[in-house]
């Protein structure tokens, strides 16, 4: 089972379960820990090949859907009946496979630097990674893709954070996920054709260059989700201003609670 760690303040209280992105882990959320602990009841959970579940294997075939269903495997050995879902960046892929597997396990779903569409320049540099990613080390790699990702100096400690933790994941987990991106926007224009009716509010950075704009056009197509947009923040907005990220995401879990 995957790893994870909970944090409960009352048994009474909401669960909110935190997902992080690719190269990642559950450190992701250090700046949020603190201030959710006040509110709800938290648990954090390293994916597959991530933190310390870097023993969890692959099987030929393993897609989202399965590293979805581990996430659940987690609510269910701790008997819970559902809980509020935030991710961050590949976390948001993780987060939506689980509204469309298991709905009824999601109060609501807040996707934070969410990757909806891949555009040409997105495609461009996946390619580029997948050509690159077996003779090229992946630190190398990943270095080079979180700066296009996250350029500007106020995004450094976004940057900073995600290569350390990048750091403890070998080149072998790395590929497999990488090897995940290539069949990503025929799942991804599967998972926005129905979001379940579950609450969704997304928030991105306004210097999120790459995916804010798709984000923006399904806003604006679809008046059931909500959205924040975040400024002076790029990709990893949860890190960049961290305060906001809080205050706008607990507002909405207190407001969604049933």
């Amino acid at each position: 089972m995957l790893h994870y760690r909970e944090f409960i303040i009352d048994s009474s209280q909401p669960w909110v379960t935190f997902i992080h992105g690719a190269g990642g882990n559950s450190n992701t959320w250090f700046k949020q820990l603190k201030e959710y602990k006040k509110h709800f009841n938290v648990l954090l959970i390293d994916l597959r090949g991530h933190g310390r579940s870097s023993e969890i294997t692959w099987k030929k075939g393993d897609t989202f859907e399965e590293v979805a269903t581990e996430v659940i495997h987690v609510l269910d050995h701790l008997k819970l009946r559902s809980s509020h879902f935030i991710g961050i960046s590949l976390g948001t892929i993780i987060i939506q496979t689980i509204a469309q597997k298991y709905p009824n396990r999601i109060d609501s779903m807040i996707l934070g630097g969410a990757i909806i569409k891949l555009n040409i320049r997105t495609k461009f540099l996946i390619s580029l990674g997948s050509i690159s990613k077996y003779f090229i080390p992946y630190m190398w790699l990943y270095r080079f893709l979180a700066w296009i990702i996250m350029p500007k100096s106020n995004h450094l400690e976004s940057r900073i954070a995600f290569v350390n933790q990048a750091k403890k994941m070998c080149q072998k987990e790395f590929i497999r996920w990488f090897t995940l991106t290539k069949a990503l926007n025929p799942l991804l224009n599967r998972l926005q054709n129905n979001f379940n009716q579950i609450p969704t509010l997304f928030v991105m950075g306004d210097e999120d260059y790459l995916f804010l704009p798709s984000v923006k056009k399904l806003v604006e197509e679809n008046k059931d989700l909500s959205f924040q947009c975040i400024k002076d923040s790029g990709h990893v907005c949860n890190i960049d201003q961290p305060e906001l990220f809080n205050e706008v995401t607990i507002n909405y879990i207190q407001d969604n609670t049933r």
